[in-house]
């Protein structure tokens, strides 16, 4: 059995396009939306399983990974969120990269050596990493305009991995990574007035609308607070928003909290574009946080904890 575990935000659902349209495999999908990030432990792993895992922390997924791994399966596993110590195992195959310029779209485009390059930099637009898109699309000969498309591209299909539920959703990530597949390129995307572009391009509009009429809870020099109420448009626009007012203030962390049912909130942390460190550190020290340099997030932090987020955060950016 192959089993195709991924991310369900753009760079994860990317990552397996390339893999896809280069390898063709008929494989269970295993994914979620963004925050769900412990995949591999839902996965009955056999002997002489191939798992392909992509964009998901190791460190948070490691039980799974040695699981399966002692059960006898072949792993291939490519990311760049924090994977504490890699299993010395011959079967798996490692590519981890922790650098805060790259994404796992990334890796697999040197894997691949640039076979879909274009989908390679939507998805580090779709992963925020605006400069390093913008220099790749200018060696590869592309224009502003065509620049612009890719990024669109790359922020819609991160905006719809992103809610508490696949409810939330436009789109179920595997339904989505599946309609993908049908588009070579980015731009034969575009070109199909019925592809699901369309109908992200129309909502995301609806949604960031929303958002940009909320005014900040807390400002200072080094932090930003946004909050967000309990809807599903907010579950949906909060990385995409936090990644939107990260580039608007390049000096600043951002932090958008949307609250969930039982009162807590999810919190997505952007640290400064200019300083792009240590939001995964911040976010790691509370009990459902996690992920990498550039961003993080939690995903239930409860109110009277708000107050110590902030201090950690600001106390952080201050040295």
């Amino acid at each position: 059995m192959f089993y195709d575990i991924f991310n369900g935000d753009a760079d994860g659902i990317i990552a397996l396009l390339q893999l896809r349209l280069a390898n063709p495999a008929d494989s269970q999908l295993v994914t979620g939306v963004k925050r769900d990030i412990q995949l591999v432990k839902g996965v009955n792993v056999k002997a002489g399983d191939t798992l392909t895992i992509l964009d998901i922390s190791m460190e948070k997924n490691i039980q799974g990974l040695n699981d399966a791994l002692n059960n006898g399966a072949c792993v291939f596993y490519a990311d760049h969120h924090r994977a504490g110590d890699i299993p010395d195992h011959t079967n798996l195959e490692a590519h981890i990269d922790l650098d805060a310029n790259t994404c796992t779209g990334l890796i697999v485009d040197k894997l691949l050596d640039g076979k879909y390059h274009a989908w390679a930099i939507t998805a580090a637009y779709g992963d925020n990493l605006i400069a390093k898109a913008d220099e790749l699309s200018k060696q590869a000969g592309y224009t502003r305009a065509q620049a612009e498309q890719l990024k669109e591209i790359g922020t819609l299909i991160n905006y719809n991995g992103y809610g508490a539920s696949i409810a939330d959703l436009h789109f179920d990530p595997a339904d989505l990574y599946r309609a993908l597949l049908a588009y070579p390129s980015p731009f034969d995307l575009i070109a199909d007035l019925n592809s699901p572009f369309y109908k992200l391009q129309k909502a995301y509009k609806s949604d960031m609308e929303n958002a940009l009429s909320i005014t900040a809870l807390y400002e200072s020099e080094l932090l930003s607070v946004f909050e967000l109420p309990n809807e599903a448009w907010s579950r949906r626009i909060s990385g995409v928003y936090g990644n939107l007012l990260a580039n608007q203030s390049v000096d600043s962390a951002h932090a958008v909290l949307t609250k969930n049912s039982d009162g807590t909130y999810l919190v997505s942390l952007r640290a400064p574009l200019k300083n792009k460190q240590g939001a995964g550190d911040i976010c790691i020290k509370f009990a459902t946080g996690g992920g990498r340099a550039a961003a993080a997030g939690i995903n239930a932090l409860p109110v009277q904890q708000l107050n110590d987020f902030i201090k950690q955060v600001e106390e952080h950016y201050l040295g």
